[in-house]
């Protein structure tokens, strides 16, 4: 048996973008910033922030589109997947990124967000589906 699955609470790095696919599908490719704190030997207070980069797929990708604007505070779902590709100077790297399977809204909604909020719990079950890139 083996288990591949992410929880993270965090915020949004920047205003979401959406993109579509080249049949149609929208996605959407954001930063999510966790931090946590500590208070070190000495006393002082410490602060550690970690960016994930995470995906959105269909119906999710307008949810968040519509609603969730930098700073924006999410739960987010989902398992990592990694993939490799080759920089400019011919380097090949590797990078991890969290596919969502389920995300939640937490906090406000944004000032220019639309007056119908949708349910606070969006899932999305890609099983069957193929990946859309």
């Amino acid at each position: 048996m083996s288990v591949n699955k992410v929880i993270l609470v965090g915020r949004v790095g920047q205003d979401p973008e959406i993109r579509y696919t080249s049949s149609g599908d929208p996605v959407i490719n954001l930063s999510l910033a966790t931090s946590e704190t500590w208070k070190n030997k000495a006393g002082e207070k410490q602060e550690a922030t970690e960016w994930h980069r995470v995906n959105f797929f269909g119906k999710p990708a307008e949810i968040i589109n519509q609603y969730v604007r930098k700073g924006s505070q999410l739960y987010v779902e989902g398992k990592i997947k990694s993939k490799k590709y080759t920089d400019k100077q011919g380097v090949e790297k590797s990078a991890f990124e969290i596919q969502c399977d389920l995300f939640k809204l937490i906090g406000s909604k944004p000032d220019d967000a639309p007056k119908q909020a949708p349910k606070q719990e969006t899932q999305y079950n890609d099983m069957n589906d193929p990946i859309p890139f």
